[in-house]
């Protein structure tokens, strides 16, 4: 009887240890899709300068007049003590990159200083697209604009307010 469970004993042993090689030995499968989007870089270029036009003061004493020009190049100069003239022209970009992409813009404002006066300074509020979705792949891209305002007062010195800004595009 003693061989018996020691036969018995040996065959749980042996069978405890197929047991654990064949479950250590069953593995599962899953697949997972991978995808990788390549993007151009962006290429961005200035086919033209903002203008505001000429702006001629009225009399009196007044402030807060605000001349604007929109994206659209709609110049809006309706307070009654500035006179508006010349031609307004919004600022143009070309932005190349990849097809259906959104691309960001970001335009800080501007400070225009009086060329004839550097102490005389405005403050340009652009008016721009915070996005663009690119319309094609490389060239011929896609055109963007911005315009801008300013507010002026009587006090406003005369003379050309000029300044620079950078325009910045990203994905």
């Amino acid at each position: 009887m003693r061989v018996t469970i020691v036969i018995l004993a040996r065959v749980l042993l042996l069978l405890c240890g197929s047991l654990a090689a064949a479950s250590a030995g069953t593995a599962a499968t899953v697949n997972a899709t991978v995808t990788a989007n390549g993007v151009k870089p962006l290429v961005i270029a200035k086919i033209q300068d903002l203008d505001l036009g000429s702006v001629t003061l009225g009399p009196g004493v007044w402030s807060n007049a605000t001349i604007s020009l929109s994206q659209a190049g709609v110049l809006a100069c309706t307070d009654p003590n500035v006179t508006c003239s010349g031609a307004a022209t919004t600022a143009q970009y070309n932005v190349q990159g990849s097809k259906q992409q959104t691309v960001y813009v970001s335009v800080p404002t501007v400070t225009l200083v009086n060329s004839s006066d550097g102490t005389q300074t405005l403050t340009l509020v652009p008016d721009a697209p915070s996005t663009l979705l690119l319309a094609n792949s490389g060239f011929p891209g896609s055109n963007f604009s911005v315009g801008g305002s300013v507010t002026i007062n009587s006090s406003t010195a005369a003379g050309t307010y000029v300044g620079t800004f950078n325009v910045t595009v990203d994905y």
